[in-house]
């Protein structure tokens, strides 16, 4: 139980280091911080960051940074959000979806698959494992945590780094090129990844609704001949490290 602090001895006491000590050994200490200049839209990434390290239990290593997936937003803007839970703080970038999720290309998930050869992103929670060295380089394993994204060892589903996860892309055609249901990111922001996101931590994929709720302009069709890179082939096995 907190103690009843007496205003009048603290008073007394000054503003100095030994005030300031004695209020801040009255406050119940703060596990995860969020600062208050955070947006609303941070503020809930926090918060969805939260709840899911903690539903994770004990089958993650590490519990300070998590990777929360926002795949009711368009791919053209930053949706993969780095959620600081130590610091409280939250950084955002791109982040590819399945071409079985968006067959269309819209730019736009349009629906979520666990199923093996669907090339669809799965929704739920993730464990990041090591790095290996695979078919699209230095790659993050995967497993899944929960019962819609049981079979993500058996479809091979990563995160790599990919030339058509990039700004240029966006720049180029208005949206990223598609995976195969792999977290695909360009090559800078997935230097970020194996830093702050591998060996433990948790990701969450779904669609949350944190927008941008707004539909970009529309980029010129691609060319004839598959000029716009993006997977196009199914995700070979994953190699030994």
């Amino acid at each position: 139980m907190v103690k009843t602090l007496d205003r009048r001895k603290l008073l007394k006491a000054g503003i100095g280091a030994g005030g300031m000590a004695l209020v801040a050994s009255a406050l119940p200490a703060r596990v995860f911080a969020q600062a208050s200049s955070l947006s609303e839209r941070d503020r809930k990434v926090l918060d969805i960051a939260k709840r899911e390290v903690e539903r994770a239990g004990t089958a993650l290593w590490r519990r300070d940074i998590a990777g929360i997936a926002d795949f009711s937003t368009h791919s053209s803007f930053p949706r993969f959000h780095f959620a600081d839970l130590e610091k409280g703080q939250v950084r955002s970038f791109l982040v590819a979806h399945g071409l079985g999720s968006d067959p269309g290309h819209t730019g736009f998930l349009q629906w979520f698959s666990n199923e093996p050869g669907s090339n669809a992103t799965a929704r739920g929670a993730y464990v990041t494992w090591e790095w290996y060295n695979g078919k699209y380089g230095v790659s993050i394993r995967l497993g899944g945590l929960d019962s819609d994204d049981s079979n993500t060892l058996d479809r091979a589903i990563v995160m790599h780094p990919a030339a058509y996860a990039t700004q240029e892309h966006v720049a180029k055609w208005g949206k990223l090129g598609r995976s195969n249901g792999c977290f695909a990111m360009g090559p800078d922001d997935f230097n970020e990844a194996l830093w702050h996101l591998s060996g433990g931590r948790l990701l969450f994929a779904d669609k949350l609704g944190l927008g941008p709720e707004y539909v970009p302009p529309v980029a010129p069709a691609p060319m004839p001949g598959g000029s716009e890179l993006e997977e196009s082939t199914p995700a070979a096995p994953i190699a030994s490290s």
